[in-house]
């Protein structure tokens, strides 16, 4: 199974969905601008945004002017602003800190239950102990981060209120900011741990290292860690899209229905309504869920989580685009219904860009190459059978050869030699075999580091340094190629500023021909 998605391709295949962002995201610009452009809002300045009420109540004693509209209007302190500012940051990282021990709750957990599932009484379960381990692992994990998300809308509502911000898009922006921040991390951080450190740090046969001196560290499989990172990453996807779904439109469905119910049983108004067709259009509308506080944010945040779910860890989950695809096929009626059926119709309000989304979308392309790059060198197996083809297997120095035919050999090759008699164990078997490239116990240095694993680690952060600036060079091309304003939109923007010069001009000259000609004069289409 393992083989299916590390392999070759998985390389291509990484740096294709890097590009694709690059060309998703520069497409949007353009999107972008033809939107702006159809809706008037080319020259529209935030300036001309009104402040929030909890802005002006709060700052009301101090004013200054205005530069751009040269009035007189609340203003907030630096001081005021940057102690404001200091004190939700360290909220932000408390919060995340908080995720962090959470992570490392669930990484004792599957110490304590790989310890009981390898000495369970069930032949099935003591077999597959890894993927029970795992699996119990990962479903834990996925509720303690449905929890934790409750807790942190809340938590980024407070700090946000706390920084008093001036407009309404700057508290939008801010609040979008910490949510974004506080998910990323809660559905990231247990994903990066599988990736980058589970299993590099559990020592070797006869060495193992042990947390508190109890529990040993645990081990990937020994197909490796990427069985275990696709297992994280297909289970939370899975069932976060369909916990969002649910909360997206069977939430609103079920509150519609209790306030029906409440108002044919007259708990509304004292009114028993037999029927609900009595009722007028606008107390229906009045009966309908409101459209949430925070706006279109919740919106935004769900298609940038998947957005990075399926460009971040794409290399060990090519699945991810397709169950996003599918997902948003669904999203999209499911979205259509809700603003039809389930919800009041929102407050229209401005806006000439996505805000602060663009910068986080871009951030995650960027840090998606880099993930990408550390999991096929770090995590997946790709690089140790490159080495192994190049250097140590059946093709060296014999010329090209079928792929297969070079890797003869390479699983002996990955494998240690360990004796068991130094355990002064009574097993009928003396040596064992174990995942690592360690010198064999009748060497000179036992059970240190072999050359191939030198050889390997320099492949590996070659492949990195190589991989990150040839993928991050494709991408800036393809930005600098693709520009962010259509040409056939720069005509029109250029003929409407035309034709409004014309039209001052044509104004002007038709207001001093009557001005000379009250005066007696004659003019001759020149400027004055």
């Amino acid at each position: 199974v393992t083989r299916l998605f590390d392999n070759g391709g998985t390389v291509f295949f990484a740096i294709f969905m890097a590009i694709w962002a690059t060309v998703f995201l520069e497409f949007w610009k353009r999107r972008r601008a033809e939107l702006t452009y159809d809706w008037d809002l080319i020259d529209w300045e935030e300036e001309e945004e009104e402040l929030r009420p909890q802005f002006e109540a709060k700052y009301s004693r101090v004013e200054r002017v205005n530069p751009i509209s040269g009035k007189p209007e609340p203003f907030q302190p630096f001081s005021d602003k940057l102690s404001r500012l200091m004190v939700s940051v360290s909220g932000i990282f408390f919060m995340i800190s908080l995720v962090l021990t959470a992570v490392f709750a669930v990484v004792v957990f599957r110490l304590i239950a790989m310890e009981k599932f390898a000495s369970f009484n069930w032949d099935f379960i003591q077999k597959n102990w890894q993927f029970a381990t795992s699996g119990t692992g990962v479903c834990i994990n996925f509720m303690i981060i449905m929890s934790l998300n409750v807790v942190y809308e809340k938590v980024a509502y407070l700090l946000t209120n706390l920084e008093h911000p001036r407009t309404e898009s700057e508290w939008e922006n801010s609040f979008a900011l910490k949510m974004f921040l506080f998910q990323f991390v809660n559905l990231n951080s247990s994903t990066f741990y599988i990736a980058f450190f589970l299993g590099r740090f559990a020592g070797r046969p006869g060495s193992y290292n042990k947390l508190f001196n109890r529990w040993r560290l645990e081990e990937c499989h020994p197909s490796g860690c990427l069985i275990d990172l696709c297992l994280q990453m297909g289970v939370i996807m899975f069932f976060k899209q369909i916990w969002n779904n649910f909360m997206e439109l069977g939430y609103p469905l079920l509150q519609n229905w209790w306030s029906r119910r409440k108002m044919k049983k007259g708990g509304s108004g004292g009114q028993n309504v037999e029927n609900k067709t009595q009722l007028p259009q606008w107390d229906k509308d009045w009966n309908l869920q409101p459209m949430n506080a925070h706006g279109l944010v919740d919106e935004y945040l769900e298609m940038v989580l998947q957005f990075g779910f399926t460009t971040i860890f794409v290399a060990a989950f090519p699945l991810a685009p397709l169950l996003a695809l599918l997902n948003n096929i669904i999203e999209i009626r499911l979205d259509a219904y809700k603003f039809v059926t389930q919800w009041r119709r929102p407050m229209p309000a401005r806006a000439t860009d996505i805000g602060i989304w663009h910068g986080i979308l871009e951030g995650i392309g960027v840090l998606a190459v880099i993930t990408n790059a550390f999991v096929i060198a770090i995590t997946s197996d790709y690089i140790p059978r490159f080495v192994y083809a190049f250097k140590y297997g059946p093709c060296v120095d014999k010329g090209p050869h079928h792929a297969d035919e070079c890797l003869q050999g390479y699983m002996n090759s990955s494998l240690s030699v360990f004796d068991m008699w130094e355990l002064k164990n009574s097993s009928q078997f003396r040596y064992c075999r174990y995942r690592d490239y360690r010198a064999p116990p009748w060497s000179l240095a036992p059970y240190e580091f072999t050359l191939q694993f030198w050889h390997v680690l320099a492949a590996r952060l070659a492949f990195i340094i190589v991989f990150e600036h040839l993928v991050f060079g494709i991408k800036s091309f393809i930005a600098y190629l693709i520009p962010d304003i259509p040409k056939d939109l720069c005509d029109r923007m250029r003929r409407e500023k035309y034709l409004m010069q014309e039209m001052m001009y044509e104004a002007e000259l038709e207001h001093l021909q009557k001005e000379r000609k009250k005066n007696g004069r004659r003019y001759h289409h020149e400027w004055p």
